[in-house]
């Protein structure tokens, strides 16, 4: 049977999804535990690679399992084998033609911000601190420039082995809000596209930051994304602030 598997993890201690030798990673830990659930090497797909630090409230794996389980008690299992930092929140049988990769057809990020003087340590781990006075009018403008189709090389890492660096973004907005925890002003990016690159998210969330902070404006934005001239984006924002929040399939 092929099950849809839905993970949420804190990214902090995993060194990213794939699996990298020795090292533990998310899709390392959900092979382990299925290999030991189903007596025989199980394959893991995931809807694409998170960097190390980087969290997810809605990541989608599938896996073909051979023993007879019910999706509850599959669930069960796996959470029983893994740490605590990883759960399968939900398991599902799917049909056989099911992939978590290439039958996706969007994700959604959040990048989370806290502008101010402290980091709330319930924060710390989820959210990239800003000491700095943000304008959120200028990086909510900013961010009116990136939803379109385009070759999004200047905001993805060289090293990307995507056969396109082409993507339709259909969604980036940026809000802000009081935090109760940390006693503080949170500003959260949401941005939704068909795909990404890899560091495609925290780029833009980098740039945006540089917008807020008065070192950029919209018409280098617009050049930057128009012209693709990595000189012009900004700096790649830390892994901590950013969650995948969900995959959407057909």
């Amino acid at each position: 049977m092929n099950f849809k598997l839905t993970l949420q993890y804190d990214g902090t201690d995993f060194h990213g999804w794939q699996i990298q030798g020795e090292l533990r990673t998310v899709q390392g830990e959900l092979k382990r535990a299925l290999s030991l659930i189903d007596g025989r090497d199980v394959v893991v797909h995931g809807s694409g690679r998170t960097d190390a630090g980087v969290h997810a409230e809605g990541q989608v794996a599938n896996a073909e399992i051979q023993r007879d389980i019910a999706p509850e008690k599959l669930c069960a299992a796996i959470n029983a084998n893994v740490d605590a930092d990883l759960r399968v929140v939900e398991a599902a049988i799917v049909s056989a033609d099911f992939h978590a990769r290439y039958s996706a057809r969007g994700k959604t990020y959040l990048y989370r911000i806290i502008n101010g003087k402290i980091n709330s340590p319930f924060w710390f781990r989820y959210a990239h601190q800003e000491a700095r006075a943000l304008d959120l009018n200028n990086m909510q403008r900013a961010a009116f420039l990136f939803p379109g189709e385009h070759d999004w090389t200047a905001f993805s890492s060289a090293q990307s082995d995507a056969e396109t660096r082409v993507r339709t973004i259909t969604r980036c907005a940026v809000r802000e809000r009081y935090d109760e925890r940390a006693r503080a002003r949170m500003i959260e990016m949401t941005m939704s596209a068909d795909g990404f690159l890899r560091y495609m998210v925290r780029s833009i969330a980098g740039t945006l930051l540089a917008v807020g902070r008065g070192e950029m404006d919209a018409l280098k934005v617009s050049e930057a994304i128009e012209g693709g001239d990595r000189s012009l984006v900004g700096a790649t924002a830390p892994a901590c602030g950013l969650t995948l929040v969900s995959v959407d399939y057909p």
